[in-house]
């Protein structure tokens, strides 16, 4: 297992399994960051003191780290894997016996037995060389068999887990259709009971964009279910390729992660004893989204990896390139862009260890930050590629360099999963919702003003304060001095966010769901606040040991904060109805949108009339 599976059994202070198990219970009355800000409410338990393992924890998964980080930068070859569409066959051979198809797969059943600050730092490794050859492994164990780790019962876990941890068998996650992405709800594949009265199901329909759908033996596939309502529900199934009836396309020519295999599934009467029903009858929908939330903490680890990689390259060729008879890292141009990748890459790594340390803790309430997490680490390495392609100039455009192929990588990941509208929306929404319920009794006290008066002056005097610039400010009273600039700024915006909301909910009422610019605006300065916040506690942590790198992490968490939040304060500026973005401009947009599409393409008359 990334070390062999003997020498660990020998070497380990303590089993990541057991590590889980004690800690579970630390975090269980730790309530979410992200959902609080929508109150204006900094709540400082889940960033501080920044989470992390134990010292001997640590050292184990130093162990892990070290040989894996060799193998995969001396005997996978990335661009060799994206020139032939596929990952090397030795490559794959090599991986099974280090344990990499089942890193996170409890020890009982072969694998390794991670926790999540131990996989997300070695997906970290994975992602900084081949993001299609991460694409492959997470595909299997993050999502395509999660759903039996999370949901299998005992009899499912011993007949499938082993061979899916060692790598015998590869499994897939099948969800998407053609008719429906981001609407999950609405698929079409059907499983029905069999006329024989066995229980068993018949399964017919069809999947698209199945990352290893050519390669699975194993598929976790989602299907419509009759109900006794006589309406339908989605199930999980557990469906083996041996089942018959199975099907895949050939593989997709794609942009980017060019080695990941992603092909059609067909599934024609398709026979799954009853026994392969994943969770509840009627309860797919559940499975669906526990799989996908506990999926998408492992993704800024990863997209750390990478944009570690692209500052590699890019601080090289500052250092090296000569241009007006200076070295280009001394314009200040270039410089700009290097600090605002540095602090970028900070504050995703921070949130990304922060979310995968409270969910070792055992911390529940982690799906809006996972949301975040994964919106926050796609956007931002794109940005870091693009900037690190910049810097390069005409040498990143070549394909001898690997900024080139990362870059063509990077882009799915704004879209699979979760697209980052998607969870933009889910990150408002049930911000809002949570505000919404803050409101109850302000909305209830409306009814009768007179005789509820102090239930009304508090959450008024808010609003009235957030208008005039001078808003209530929840405090992060555990930054230190050096740190009280970045601080100040988070305080400053998560107050002004709440009073954005509440006036938001006052206007707008249950009609807030169709008002999606504001709530993108709510989103993306949530996320801010959340990534600033989890960059404050870890530069926190630093100053605190007196590390080596405290004063630069000082600067970095200062330097993100201090730029973030004029991005915020622009975002909740336009949230707000009363702005001219919410008076003005989103009407203008709506309605160059509706011409757009009345017309089929862009609608102007060309300037010079043919």
């Amino acid at each position: 297992m990334l070390v062999s599976r003997a020498a660990r059994a020998t070497s380990r202070a303590a089993p990541w399994g057991l590590r889980m198990a004690s800690t579970s219970a630390a975090g269980s009355d730790i309530t979410g960051f992200t959902r609080e800000l929508f109150m204006g409410r900094l709540n400082s338990k889940f960033m501080h003191p920044f989470p992390e393992p134990k010292e001997e924890d640590l050292e184990t998964l130093k162990m892990l780290v070290d040989p894996f980080s060799k193998f995969m930068e001396n005997e996978n070859d990335a661009a060799k894997n994206d020139r032939e569409c596929a990952v090397d066959e030795a490559v794959k051979e090599s991986l099974k016996p280090m344990g990499a198809y089942g890193m996170m797969t409890p020890e009982e059943y072969g694998g390794v037995g991670l926790d999540h600050t131990g996989y997300a730092r070695l997906v970290e490794v994975v992602g900084a060389h081949d993001l299609g050859l991460g694409i492959h492994l997470g595909a299997s164990q993050s999502i395509g068999y999660k759903g039996i780790v999370l949901y299998g019962n005992k009899e499912q876990k011993e007949k499938y887990l082993p061979k899916l941890a060692s790598g015998e068998h590869v499994a897939a996650f099948c969800l998407t259709e053609d008719g429906s992405g981001s609407d999950a709800q609405s698929i079409k594949t059907r499983a029905v009971p069999a006329d024989d009265g066995s229980g068993d199901f018949i399964l017919n329909g069809g999947k698209i964009w199945i990352s290893n759908g050519g390669l699975a033996e194993v598929f976790t596939v989602f299907a419509q279910t009759p109900q006794p309502d006589g309406k339908d529900k989605m199930t999980a199934f557990i469906v083996e390729r041996g089942f018959g009836g199975i099907t895949n396309g050939a593989p997709e020519k794609k942009m980017g992660i060019n080695c990941s295999n992603t092909t059609t599934l067909n599934f024609d009467d398709t026979r799954v004893p009853a026994a392969n029903v994943l969770g509840e009858v009627g309860g797919g929908f559940k499975v669906a989204m526990g799989i996908l939330n506990q999926g998408r903490f492992g993704m800024g680890g990863a997209l750390t990896g990478t944009m570690k990689t692209c500052m590699k390259y890019a601080a090289a060729h500052a250092a090296e390139r000569t241009q007006f008879g200076k070295k280009i890292g001394e314009f200040e141009m270039i410089q700009g862009k290097l600090a605002g990748m540095a602090t970028r890459l900070y504050a995703t790594e921070s949130l990304a260890y922060a979310i995968a340390g409270n969910m070792d803790r055992g911390v529940t309430d982690f799906q809006m930050e996972a949301a975040c997490g994964k919106v926050f680490s796609s956007e931002c390495a794109w940005w870091v590629a693009d900037e690190t392609l910049q810097i390069l100039g005409g040498l990143g455009f070549m394909r001898e360099y690997p900024i080139e192929r990362i870059v063509r990588d990077l882009r799915i990941f704004r879209i699979f999963e979760g697209s980052s509208e998607i969870l933009r929306l889910f990150v408002a929404l049930y911000g809002v919702k949570a505000a919404g319920d803050d409101l109850k009794p302000l909305q209830k006290a409306l009814k009768n003003p007179l005789a509820n008066l102090g239930a009304i002056v508090g959450p008024a005097v808010s609003i009235a304060r957030a208008r005039i610039g001078a808003p209530e400010k929840p405090s992060l009273d555990f930054a230190p001095a050096q740190l009280r600039p970045a601080a100040d700024v988070v305080e400053d915006c998560a107050a002004r966010l709440g009073a954005a909301t509440r006036e938001l909910l006052l206007k707008h009422g249950k009609g807030i769901v169709d008002r999606q610019l504001p709530l993108e605006r709510a989103a993306s300065a949530a996320m801010e606040i959340t990534a600033a916040t989890a960059a404050i506690a870890r530069a926190t942590r630093a100053v605190s040991r007196s590390t080596d790198t405290a004063a630069l992490e000082v600067s970095l968490a200062n330097g993100f904060a201090l730029e973030a939040g004029q991005r915020v304060r622009a975002l909740i500026r336009d949230m707000t109805p009363s702005s001219e973005a919410g008076t003005t401009i989103d009407p203008l947009r709506r309605d160059i949108a509706k011409s757009v599409i009345a017309a089929g393409e862009y609608p102007a008359r060309h300037p010079l009339g043919f």
